[in-house]
């Protein structure tokens, strides 16, 4: 859904644009794919809400990226919304006195969104996240600007690291490994949400990489191990380069923009051909946070760390994986819902 002219009602979109542009947006990426997010439009303006029901409370109990989870679909469902010609005034954090009410969109109408806006709302239906071995990517002075530039609204910083640093964060990633090894309840919680077919949610075993696969990355979260085999054979080094979101401050306002500028990175990776993985099981423990902070150019505080290369041509797109229904997490008015 990425084409202008949609049909609207004064300057609200019509009920049968925000199911289409909601639906397209729900591709957003979620930790573990738990999509902790609910919306609520009441025909005016269209109001974000996180899930508490789906908080990590091992892997996540400050809720910081179940936060940057729904960072991450905001600013899917901007990208998308301006795609089909409405700019979306957002205020954050609308009412102080509520914690689980973290935006409000209001719209005008757009015409002529930016080639680059209507480039990334293409990506949301082929971006996926990609967990095997990676060519080096291509293009690569260029992505890092625009990156940039896609970042620094967001007053966060995007640093490159340098290639010698992978040794240091598959060291980092390792060592994050170990520490949950034997934590029953994050185990418990990490197999809940991952490693079964045919679910809505969670992610699938089709989407896991085995040991050998994984054995050549060396930078990912432990998730179960898929059935043995051996894609990509022929990388037997991955050739990913490695860039970090870091902030100066935490705070809830910084985390739901953390989750609005890696959204635009990947989106920018996949609209220019680059594959991804969003890695954040570095980031969950202060060992971790320390040792990416340790390689930093300047004093910040890591929130995600992205994996970019280039995955082969001839590789067939992979098949998307499960969200759940509308319904479950868009409540529409129902004089919005006839329109």
């Amino acid at each position: 859904m990425t084409e202008s002219g949609s049909s609207s009602v004064g300057s609200v979109p019509n009920g049968a644009t925000v199911l289409a542009v909601m639906r397209q947006a729900s591709r957003a990426p979620s930790v573990h794919n738990t999509q902790p997010w609910h919306w609520v439009f009441d025909g005016t303006r269209l109001h974000l809400y996180r899930d508490n029901d789906r908080l990590l409370t091992s892997a996540d109990p400050m809720g910081r990226q179940l936060v940057i989870s729904c960072g991450a679909m905001l600013h899917h469902v901007r990208t998308a919304f301006a795609a089909v010609g409405w700019h979306t005034d957002t205020t954050r954090l609308p009412d102080t006195g509520r914690s689980d009410y973290l935006a409000v969109i209001e719209f005008r109408p757009w015409p002529d969104p930016p080639i680059g806006v209507l480039a990334r709302a293409r990506a949301i239906d082929h971006r996926h996240t990609d967990r095997l071995p990676f060519y080096p990517p291509t293009n690569w002075s260029q992505l890092v600007h625009t990156a940039r530039m896609l970042v620094t609204p967001h007053d966060l910083e995007l640093d490159v690291l340098d290639e010698n640093a992978t040794t240091e964060i598959a060291a980092a990633s390792a060592q994050t490994t170990a520490t949950r090894r034997y934590d029953m309840p994050y185990q418990t919680e990490l197999h809940w949400w991952s490693g079964h077919s045919g679910d809505q949610e969670g992610v699938p075993r089709e989407s896991l990489v085995s040991d050998a696969e994984f054995a050549r990355v060396g930078v990912g979260r432990s998730f179960p191990s898929a059935p043995h085999s051996a894609r990509r054979a022929n990388l037997t080094e991955d050739g990913a380069r490695l860039l970090v979101l870091s902030s100066s401050s935490e705070s809830i306002t910084t985390w739901l923009h953390t989750g609005e500028a890696l959204s635009a990175v990947l989106l920018e990776c996949a609209a220019t051909g680059s594959a991804t993985c969003a890695l954040t099981h570095i980031t969950e423990t202060p060992t971790g946070r320390t040792a990416i902070a340790g390689m930093l150019t300047h004093p910040g505080v890591p929130q995600v760390v992205i994996r970019v290369g280039t995955a082969p041509d001839e590789e067939p797109p992979p098949e998307p994986t499960p969200r759940r229904p509308i319904a479950d997490i868009l409540t529409m008015s129902d004089e919005t819902a006839e329109r």
